[in-house]
């Protein structure tokens, strides 16, 4: 058993990646609390250190990379000091930056996160949520048409800032359709019916309940939402991820399989729905099955699960994980 999937994860290597979605710098202010503010009744953080990393998409193509992949990102930076920084860290980590956009008409996203004893104290954004200028929709599609012939899968990552625009959906949807790419979707509440005919689409529970109006029961009526979902977006393949109870894998509407969590112990789930996409959709460019590869990931999450931020899955803890499976 652990060779079939050892011989996936060695064709990982190499694979070109392109995601296309909304950037963003994850900052953290890591502390201790030990009184309360007598300004207000709220915790006083003595800081202890402070770090920045690559977030949102940005952390899709960091596990691209980690992964063994090449990825190539498409998106927008402010014109700005954290998007300079953002930049330099994509460059550092050995992702290619060529479908990168400044646009000077809004800041670079960047996502605050004060955390003490390891739990989270309070999150502050920066940022805005606006639909990206007709210019820059354009410009994007024209870089990612230049570099499609080059490249082996595709994930659209979307976190409602702005980037993936219904023209840029449907651009990039129906040029990799043309060319017989991969195409995964990670997606959010806003345009979510707007991903058709993709190859796989990745919603989570809350997504799925939050598009629908109605929250999801049992399991058969779980099967009947997702029924409802694919004949709205026609997806070869759908996979629910449900949290704490891992994942579910839908082919054509119909239940294929469940993958209870792997996590021991969850510390952190900001960033697990990251490493499911981007191993995901690496794996399904090796030719592997849907089955064996959602496998995978359910162990990159489990492992990611057990950190503290939004850490990318390192490639050898993952193929570590197959040892004794």
């Amino acid at each position: 058993m652990s060779d079939k999937f050892f011989n996936i994860l060695d064709r990982f290597s190499g694979k070109r990646i392109a995601i296309i979605g909304d950037l963003m710098l994850d900052a953290y202010i890591w502390g201790s609390v030990n009184r309360f503010s007598p300004e207000a009744p709220v915790p006083v953080v003595d800081v202890e250190k402070e770090n920045i990393q690559l977030g949102g998409a940005a952390n899709v193509a960091s596990n691209i990379k980690s992964l063994g992949g090449v990825p190539i990102i498409f998106g927008v930076v402010g014109d700005d000091e954290k998007g300079k920084t953002l930049l330099n860290l994509l460059k550092d980590s050995g992702v290619l930056t060529d479908g990168i956009v400044v646009e000077k008409s809004r800041p670079t996203t960047v996502k605050t996160r004060v955390i003490a004893h390891n739990q989270h104290v309070v999150r502050i954004d920066n940022e805005k949520r606006n639909s990206i200028t007709k210019t820059t929709e354009d410009e994007i599609i024209k870089i990612f048409e230049s570099l499609l012939p080059t490249i082996d899968g595709v994930i659209l990552e979307d976190y409602n800032k702005g980037v993936l625009t219904e023209k840029i959906i449907d651009s990039i949807i129906s040029l990799s359709n043309e060319k017989g790419k991969i195409i995964s979707v990670d997606p959010k509440f806003t345009n979510f019916f707007q991903y058709k005919n993709v190859t796989l689409f990745k919603p989570n529970t809350k997504e799925l309940q939050s598009v629908f109006g109605k929250p999801i029961g049992n399991e058969n009526e779980t099967i009947e939402m997702i029924r409802e979902l694919q004949n709205k977006i026609n997806a070869k393949n759908i996979l629910l991820t449900r949290g704490e109870n891992g994942m579910s894998l839908f082919q054509n509407g119909n239940h294929v399989l469940h993958l209870p969590t792997k996590a021991l112990q969850v510390a952190d789930v900001s960033g697990a729905g990251d490493t499911v996409i981007a191993t995901l959709t690496i794996g399904l460019t090796t030719g592997a099955k849907i089955e064996d590869v959602a496998i995978i990931a359910n162990h990159a999450a489990g492992i990611v699960c057990q950190e503290v931020g939004a850490v990318p899955i390192q490639f050898s803890d993952l193929k570590k994980s197959f040892i004794t499976t």
